[in-house]
């Protein structure tokens, strides 16, 4: 396995602040023809520095689902939540999963009850699935002293769509039970963006959904920005225009994912992947018309 799960949990220092990566599983190789359908072969084989980390020879893009945990300003804090054991889910690679990312978080040092925040970048079905476990035939919240922050927009979107049968069940066992249980806390998200936890700020970046958020982490000496789904893949910072096929609004996603990079690049901020697979994280210089990574490999 590409991610040595036998290790010691991978990490980065930001400052002050360790962040850890909490794998849950790679993700399938038809997910990158699917996921970013601009991204083909032949553009991959252009871009050397993809390879052969972020791309297989064959051009097939290498995606990952994972979660990232961290202690600021005295909380413990998940920054989203993957995709979840033991769920009916219309993805076949998804469906009645069953991974170690518990026992990982666990090993982190983030058990559940310690945990007194979890923020969600968006409420896709892989980013909130370790929301819930289930315990005596019914979903419950994971991290039942912890509270769960969603931006507003967000949570409002949803609750006005008319969600097809698959996302009607994500809610049903990932979503709803954290709100039944008082748990979801819905925030204002501002253009200058809302502290969730001090050294820790959400920052609107709306086009792969509505209320979608990056988060920002500051050390206090080092800054890391986590993506969640503003940047699904290495191969976007060549190519910033590439949209997601499941990009609620593709032109301002691509207009957010341009202004982000350009105000990243150069600055030694490190990006963290939500689905960039190892080594997951790095710093953005331009490159050509665009930008590459310059991976930071984590530390264990």
């Amino acid at each position: 396995m590409r991610h040595g799960r036998t290790e010691s949990t991978p990490f980065w220092d930001v400052g002050g602040v360790r962040v850890h990566r909490i794998d849950e599983t790679p993700l399938p190789p038809p997910t990158g023809p699917w996921l970013l359908p601009g991204a083909t072969p032949d553009l991959v084989a252009e871009e050397e520095w993809l390879h052969p980390a972020y791309a297989g020879g064959d051009g097939l893009l290498r995606l990952d689902s994972h979660g990232f945990a961290l202690v600021a300003g005295g909380r413990r804090i998940l920054v989203d939540t993957g995709i979840g054991n033991g769920k009916t889910r219309a993805n076949p690679a998804w469906n009645g999963l069953r991974t170690g990312y518990l026992e990982r978080l666990i090993a982190a040092g983030f058990p559940p009850d310690s945990v007194d925040l979890v923020v969600l970048t968006h409420l896709h079905t892989d980013h909130v699935g370790w929301n819930t476990r289930e315990r005596s035939g019914a979903w419950e919240p994971t991290f039942p002293n912890a509270r769960y922050v969603v931006s507003r927009a967000e949570r409002d979107f949803w609750r006005g769509y008319e969600m097809d049968a698959a996302r009607r069940q994500m809610f049903r066992d990932s979503v709803d039970p954290v709100e039944e249980a008082g748990l979801l806390d819905p925030v204002d998200v501002p253009a200058e963006g809302a502290e969730a936890a001090p050294g820790v700020r959400l920052l609107p970046t709306p086009g792969h959904t509505p209320g979608h958020v990056a988060v920002r982490v500051d050390g206090g000496g080092g800054t890391a920005l986590i993506t969640g789904d503003c940047v699904h893949h290495p191969v976007q910072l060549a190519r910033p225009d590439l949209t997601s096929c499941v990009d609620t609004d593709p032109e301002q996603a691509r207009a957010v994912r341009g202004a982000l990079l350009d105000s990243l690049a150069g600055t030694g901020t490190l990006l963290l992947g939500t689905h960039f697979p190892p080594p997951t994280a790095g710093r953005v210089v331009r490159h050509g018309g665009g930008y590459r990574l310059e991976p930071v490999p984590p530390r264990r």
